[in-house]
């Protein structure tokens, strides 16, 4: 791993100085220790195995946004390992869930966690996916090798989803959501708070993001659930079949108190009218994304094509979804690696124009209906009210388990 991924560092920060200056520093920098340059590779290699699509993305980031965003995402990744694990109790993934939180809150051994955790996961978890966790004490060695903004950027978003995915996991079933509400909360668990995480890392990294803060940080639940719902609704088919179901009731017409299967209790044209108006949503939501995207300097154009890669990806899919949205399999809507190398040239091409991105998202959604981008009022206040009952529900937690070892002894 090169010098250039400062662990912790940032622009904000340098000085300037003379080339000479900068090369007598450079040349006294110290090398990294043997345990976290062998951490920095085996990250390096596990996004390749875990996620081809963040292994595509990452690198676009200036260099000292690549290890941070890529340990973000091996996280969030193992959290969704333990959530999504067949061979893990409700009760087991709750206290994996919090002990892998005591973990990068340093209260707890990660090696020892991953001890624990790797051989009972289940014999169908990945191979990625089990070294992960099984050499999880490389990757939050990573993790505490940042700044304290970039750690707590990290650690909230961790915390947060991993209390969200447990308790929607634990209410979900044939019957969906109750309501659009309840959809929306369930897209910030699992990716409104990636975007505020990464929102967070983009403002230490530049002065001139942060001073966007406040817009930012409006914006990026919204576009984390643009991004979602339209995987949702393409995997629809594939969620049925574990026996989940993430869509909303209401949107299809159907009583938010209903215990039956959603699915199975509509007829192909309420189906494919409640789907049509999900996809409206989930449009507004990505106009939101684009509007996040513009809202970063042009001469970033790194984390501006990485935000754009993401977005021009959904868009297709969305409009496929649209087109088509009483769907046997998920491929069906899905965009071809043609079509993935062609939004990855012309989006990284036309990154610094504003205009021409404008253009190109009208283009690439033009037969989406026109959509409503104030489908982002009220995230906030699902923000602050999950991060408020993430922290009291750890600090209950973590009481409890204070008084079963005092009553143990």
């Amino acid at each position: 791993m090169n010098d250039v991924h400062k662990l912790g560092g940032s622009p904000r920060k340098r000085s300037v100085s003379s080339p000479r200056q900068a090369s007598t520093r450079s040349s006294r920098r110290p090398a990294l220790q043997p345990s976290l340059q062998s951490a920095l590779e085996f990250q390096a290699l596990s996004l390749g195995g875990v996620s081809r699509t963040f292994a595509l993305t990452i690198p676009s980031l200036p260099g000292p946004l690549r290890v941070p965003v890529t340990n973000a995402y091996l996280l969030c990744r193992i959290a969704d390992t333990i959530e999504d694990d067949a061979g893990l109790s409700v009760a087991e993934k709750r206290a994996c869930g919090r002990g892998f939180i005591d973990v990068l809150q340093g209260t707890c051994s990660a090696a020892e966690f991953a001890e624990s955790l790797a051989p009972r996961l289940a014999p169908e978890t990945l191979a990625a996916e089990r070294d992960l966790v099984a050499r999880l004490d490389q990757v939050v060695e990573v993790t505490r090798s940042f700044g304290e903004v970039q750690r707590h950027a990290l650690i909230r978003c961790v915390s947060l989803m991993s209390d969200g995915m447990h308790r929607f996991q634990q209410q979900v079933g044939l019957r969906g959501l109750d309501s659009q509400q309840r959809l929306d909360e369930y897209c910030y668990f699992v990716a409104g708070v990636v975007g505020e995480m990464l929102t967070e890392l983009f403002c230490d990294y530049s002065a001139a993001i942060a001073r966007r803060r406040r817009q930012l940080m409006r914006l990026a639940p919204s576009f984390g659930q643009g991004l979602q719902m339209t995987n949702i609704l393409k995997d629809v088919k594939a969620d049925r079949e574990r026996g989940v179901c993430w869509l909303p009731r209401t949107a299809f017409g159907l009583s938010p108190d209903g215990q039956g299967d959603l699915i199975a209790e509509l007829d192909e044209d309420r189906l494919r009218a409640g789907m049509e108006r999900l996809a409206v949503i989930a449009h507004g939501h990505l106009r939101n994304a684009l509007s996040y995207t513009l809202l970063i300097p042009r001469r970033y154009l790194g984390i501006r094509r990485f935000c754009l890669w993401a977005l021009g990806m959904a868009v297709p899919t969305l409009d496929n979804i649209y087109r088509n949205p009483v769907l046997e399999s998920g491929d069906e809507v899905k965009i071809s690696r043609v079509d993935v190398r062609r939004i990855v040239r012309r989006y990284g091409l036309m990154a610094s124009s504003d205009a021409l991105l404008r253009g190109l998202f009208r283009r690439d959604s033009r037969r989406l209906p026109e959509s409503d981008p104030g489908v982002a009022k009220g995230l906030d206040a699902i923000s602050r009210n999950a991060s408020a009952r993430a922290e009291a529900g750890h600090s209950e937690y973590r009481e409890h388990e204070l008084q079963d070892s005092l009553s143990a002894n």
